[in-house]
């Protein structure tokens, strides 16, 4: 029996992957639980159709995050940080600081998860962050931390 997932099934396969199972695995196991439904003509179409619209949509968050990574490589960010005695850092600087940098300086909402400080920000001077926008997608920032 041919059948195409609705969800995710163990040792069977994906959501919207058409596959072969048992004739009494589909019917008493996948059709009633709704995991997934009656390969026919009318089936087939719709989840072709899912299948184009969700590689569609894919490729366009790919091409929004080229065009982003693009704008980012040429902007450069400053954090004004409180320095204590021999100018060490109060706290520390952490992506959720750039983010709020990027939003502030340049209308640009990055999520903080996604960003990554080459090395340990230890006082002032320049450094560099890691933007991973999409999993084929990452560029670098320069970030210079200053007193302030």
């Amino acid at each position: 029996m041919k059948v195409i997932l609705q969800a995710d099934v163990k040792k069977v396969g994906a959501k919207g992957e058409v596959v072969e199972v048992s004739d009494g695995y589909g019917r008493n196991y996948l059709l009633p639980r709704k995991l997934a439904v009656e390969a026919n003509e009318a089936n087939l179409n719709t989840a072709k159709v899912r299948a184009e619209n969700k590689a569609r949509k894919l490729q366009k968050e790919a091409d929004e995050s080229k065009l982003l990574g693009a704008q980012l490589e040429k902007i450069s960010v400053k954090i004004p940080v409180r320095l204590g005695k021999d100018g060490k850092l109060f706290g520390s600087v952490g992506g959720a600081d750039v983010s709020k940098a990027l939003k502030d300086a340049h209308a640009l909402n990055v999520d903080k998860r996604k960003i990554t400080i080459q090395g340990e920000v230890t006082g002032t001077g320049v450094y560099e962050a890691i933007i991973k926008l999409h999993p084929e997608v990452t560029t670098k920032i320069k970030i210079e931390v200053v007193a302030g």
